[in-house]
């Protein structure tokens, strides 16, 4: 049947695709809302990704199963009560028709409706994985399905969603969008006055995302101690020499991420250490940006901005060494001790749920190196592939206090002239960054990274 929507079209593309790499049917459930306290209490809905993708609305309780480039939707209607409480909702079959499902039925119809011969693939949450395997066992045999099958479908999805279509690049752009804003909105936050909070920036920023009926990708991170890599606190005040990271990234309603990092002054202006080291995390940034294209190793963007980031380090009398000695000692891990980006797509670390599977090419593996064991992403670049970019530069005393570290780096390390730089707990930057053919394009590339331009956000 012809489908009038760009997203109903995209879907029956994905669906096709699926097909030429599976000969069997697969079933994937969308998930449940999980209860905070009391069964009527939910945490907020979010389908599984790998069902959104191939059914593109996030239905709650929802099961597709599609075979040869078909799809059948199987939910219940809302009952009474339902109505009553939330209020009027699609028929199943209107749900259908805006996903291009040939078929509607309840869930009690997967019993009659599938063979012994399916792959599945348990959702996210461990929560409602167990009412996943409640509802399959009441339908199929489960027992009958074949590990190899799965692995297939697993592979087939990583494959599938490691380069993303027009639809998906659409809803990405959309979700950078609103993040730059919301990103504008915390640093015009910052400058109201004195006695603010973690808290007053982070309700600034969110504000615009609710606002755009998105929702946000992660737990926005909004800090002042940016040393914190993922500080989920927000009750701090904001002096007036401290630095404020925020990470916050949008999500569209079909699921779809941003994810941006920036890093700027309180008080409207970096000090002289904090431009000069803000600087440094900048040369990384714009130089993997520079070096990414199809074909080049992600491990290797990842080498370069740690080569970067310790001759930016040498250059400031922190470090001593050639920086490609000090990054084969991992020196430079003990500031920037992860990698610089990951997978993005339906989700935020996309397909992470899935271990390395998708982060790292066949027979890879994690490196057990200080320098590397943290690399999300481990395999060549493509088109299609988006991914962020994210050097960083933290002072965590739990590495540099580490006594192990300490002796090792003993001569590599100037102490004193890092103590100079005690107004700096961390610095991040980051973009997200799409493979074209020829090279890449920064779909964040509406929110300024220079210092200058950062600082007069803040001042004007």
């Amino acid at each position: 049947m012809p489908f009038a929507s760009s997203l109903a079209k995209s879907l029956e593309h994905r669906r096709q695709q699926l097909a030429k790499h599976l000969d069997h049917p697969v079933l994937l459930w969308s998930g449940q809302a999980t209860p905070r306290n009391f069964p009527a209490n939910t945490h907020p809905f979010r389908p599984s990704s790998h069902f959104l993708y191939f059914a593109g609305l996030p239905l709650e309780n929802a099961v597709i199963h599609m075979a040869d480039g078909h799809l059948t939707l199987f939910m219940d209607e809302a009952t009474p009560a339902e109505a009553l409480w939330h209020g009027p909702s699609p028929s199943r079959t209107e749900l259908a028709h805006k996903i291009g499902a040939g078929k509607a039925l309840p869930l009690e119809d997967l019993k009659h409706f599938v063979g012994d011969q399916v792959a599945t693939l348990k959702v996210q949450d461990n929560a409602t994985a167990v009412h996943q395997e409640q509802l399959l066992n009441r339908s199929i045999p489960i027992a009958k399905q074949s590990q190899d099958q799965d692995l297939a479908l697993l592979q087939a999805i990583v494959q599938l969603r490691m380069c993303h279509d027009d639809y998906a690049l659409d809803e990405m752009r959309r979700a950078a969008g609103v993040s730059v804003a919301a990103h504008r909105a915390g640093m015009a936050a910052t400058k109201l006055g004195k006695n603010l909070t973690e808290a007053h920036v982070r309700a600034a920023m969110e504000q615009v995302i609710m606002a755009h009926g998105m929702a946000c990708a992660y737990n926005s991170i909004v800090t002042v101690h940016g040393e914190v890599l993922h500080n989920n606190h927000y009750h701090y005040a904001l002096g007036e020499n401290d630095l404020v990271l925020a990470d916050v990234g949008a999500e569209t309603k079909a699921g779809w991420a941003s994810d941006i990092t920036r890093t700027w002054p309180a008080g409207g202006k970096f000090s002289s250490t904090q431009r000069d080291l803000y600087d440094v995390v900048l040369a990384a940034h714009d130089a993997c940006i520079e070096a990414a294209k199809p074909g080049v190793e992600y491990r290797e963007l990842h080498l370069l901005a740690c080569r970067t980031l310790a001759a930016g380090l040498v250059d400031l009398g922190i470090l001593i060494g050639q920086p490609d000695d000090l990054v084969e000692q991992d020196a430079h891990a003990l500031f920037f001790p992860h990698g610089v980006g990951h997978l993005l797509g339906l989700d935020v670390h996309d397909m992470e749920d899935l271990g390395d599977l998708a982060g790292y090419a066949s027979g890879r593996s994690r490196s057990d190196r200080f320098g590397l064991g943290f690399l999300r992403l481990d395999r060549p670049l493509q088109t299609g592939m988006a991914v962020t970019i994210e050097p960083g530069f933290y002072q965590v005393p739990g590495i540099l206090e580490d006594k192990g570290n300490c002796d090792r780096y003993a001569h590599i390390v100037n102490w004193d002239r890092l103590a100079q730089f005690s107004d700096v707990r961390g610095i991040r930057i980051e973009d997200d960054v799409l493979m074209t053919e020829n090279g890449c394009e920064v779909i964040t590339k509406d929110l300024p990274t220079h210092a200058k331009d950062i600082e007069a956000l803040i001042t004007n």
